[in-house]
């Protein structure tokens, strides 16, 4: 019987099928190294153009009084200033987001905590909140909170779950037998987290600290109420001041450089890692860790989280729809309100979904700078201030698209471009759960790509692209800067309305606006967390 072995394989050759595949089952992306097929790379490619527009407007923009003038705003003192408050409020939401995101995560999937698929569902529900929301609760109750303590505060309070949902995921999909030998071989519960646990965690831990790391960056609501000047605060203060765009512009150049570069470092962290289980896909339940005497802590913890994520905004809105004396419930008013948020934010959803399919699944399945630069590209337009996009796509409509100024669609694309990452990162993790081997089964079954891609990919990640697009819709829905500037004339979302009663004082007329939006955003978050429960 002849037998095929690497010693007498020739140099070069391709390894047989079966050795192939027993590679991918192993973890191994399929079609690593491989160019993407055209049905994934055009379109990848035209939602990376579309992703970044805006760059060609700051470009423009940023030059156009010469390159010096433009060096001369990004070297100036008060930028540097801005670098480090910047990265300096970023680096502690994203800490204390990994802090909060990682223990409920552990809680609620690992140990025997009571009640733990409720509490998993009610630490997504922060979602639901806007952060100039909950910037505004802590105002009216702490109004020493101004600053970068209560920015910082603000922030971590709405995007821990950015952590908690894609890590709590994950060890639902480890292997617990890599933990048990762990403790068959003498290790306690804290060391065989510590390392063996965590390290498998890196990939979803580090995918949702650059999703908080990017929603702090562009944050212009919480930092504004909170009066800590940030470049979007910055960005903003320049654009309404002036009709000089240069220095915004040459500022937004240097938040896109700060995107990029984080970009660049959760792909470096989170390095070949994947989460495809080989053999039947389905995967064995872990043995649930007794808290024993730790349960009361636990239960503190979780309910001290969700107290003040959840409970603390909830119960100053009921204070001011309770106490307050200059609300006017224009109920016709409000439905009509309530009524466009859901149609602009389905839109946008839809469209963010759809262009962030072929970015996701090359990130997921193939390897290489093509598949690297697609990713980028997607993620360039997350950390650009709403304002720059909106006005870029204002720049754009007003010169090559006139009749959609000032329309609709103009503003769901201005969604698509802020919130592709979120789709692509949703997308992403999706694909690497499912098992590439069946992808390689249905290709050397002779399906073309977009079959492959139709009738295997997308069904087995479907349930976490469909995640993401409710997340999309969620964050759609409490966009405000750019909202402001786009929406058709005479269309008001909840976010503009609250906004505007918000800066006028009135703060008891903005709560029932403020109360249904979290109402409406808490339906996709708890479906959310029901999903990853």
């Amino acid at each position: 019987m002849t037998t095929t072995s690497s010693a007498a394989r020739p140099a070069g050759a391709p390894a047989p099928a079966g050795r192939r595949r027993l590679r991918t089952a192993r973890g191994a992306p399929a079609g690593s190294g491989r160019r993407p097929p055209l049905v994934l790379l055009v379109p990848a490619c035209i939602a990376a153009l579309f992703a970044l527009l805006p760059l060609g407007y700051l470009a423009v923009r940023a030059l156009e009084r010469g390159p010096g003038y433009a060096w001369d705003v990004v070297a100036d003192e008060r930028t540097l200033q801005l670098l480090g408050r910047s990265l300096g409020l970023t680096a502690v939401v994203v800490a204390a987001c990994l802090v909060l995101g990682i223990s409920l995560a552990w809680l609620t999937v690992r140990t025997d905590l009571p009640g733990a698929r409720a509490w998993s569902v009610l630490a997504t529900l922060p979602l639901a909140v806007p952060s100039y929301v909950a910037a505004f609760a802590w105002l009216a109750a702490v109004p020493q909170a101004a600053g970068f303590g209560g920015a910082a505060l603000a922030l971590t309070l709405v995007s821990f779950p950015y952590v908690h949902l894609p890590v709590a995921a994950a060890l639902r999909g480890i292997d617990p037998a890599q933990e048990e030998a762990a403790r068959s071989l003498g290790h306690g519960p804290l060391r065989t987290f510590l390392r063996v646990t965590l390290p498998q965690l890196r990939p979803a831990a580090a995918g949702g600290a650059l999703l908080v790391a990017l929603y702090v960056l562009s944050d212009f609501g919480a930092v504004s109420l909170m009066r800590y000047d940030t470049f979007t605060r910055a960005i903003h203060t320049s654009y309404r001041a002036s009709f000089d765009r240069t220095p915004a512009a040459a500022l937004s150049v240097v938040l896109v450089v700060m995107t990029v570069t984080l970009v660049a470092a959760e792909a470096r962290t989170r390095g070949r890692a994947g989460h495809a289980r080989a053999g039947t896909g389905t995967a064995r339940p872990a043995v649930q860790l007794p808290l024993g005497r730790r349960q009361p802590i636990a239960l503190l913890w979780c309910g001290a989280v969700v107290a003040v994520a959840l409970a603390f905004p909830l119960g100053t809105l009921g204070y001011w729809l309770a106490a307050g004396t200059s609300a006017t419930w224009d109920l016709a008013g409000l439905a009509d309100t309530a009524w466009a948020t859901l149609g602009v934010a389905a839109a946008g959803a839809a469209l963010t979904t759809a262009l962030a399919l072929p970015v996701g699944v090359i990130a997921a399945r193939h390897r290489g700078r093509r598949a690297q630069l697609l990713e980028q590209a997607a993620y360039a337009g997350h950390a650009l201030p709403g304002i720059t996009v909106a006005l870029s796509l204002v720049f754009f409509a007003v010169r090559y698209a006139y009749p959609l100024y000032q329309q609709l669609p103009l503003l769901v694309c201005a969604y698509a471009v802020l919130f592709l990452p979120v789709a692509v990162a949703a997308t992403r993790a999706a694909v690497l759960q499912a098992p590439p081997v069946l992808e390689d089964v249905a290709r050397s079954l002779g399906r073309s790509p977009l079959r492959v891609l139709r009738e295997v990919t997308v069904p087995l990640a479907a349930p976490g692209v469909a995640a993401g697009a409710a997340l999309t819709f969620v964050v759609c829905m409490k966009e405000l800067p750019a909202t402001l500037l786009l929406r058709p004339t005479g269309m008001d979302t909840l976010a503009t309305r609250l906004w505007t009663e918000t800066g006028a004082g009135s703060f008891a007329a903005a709560a029932p606006y403020a109360a249904t939006l979290i109402l409406l955003a808490a339906v996709p978050s708890y479906l959310l967390g029901r999903h990853r429960t």
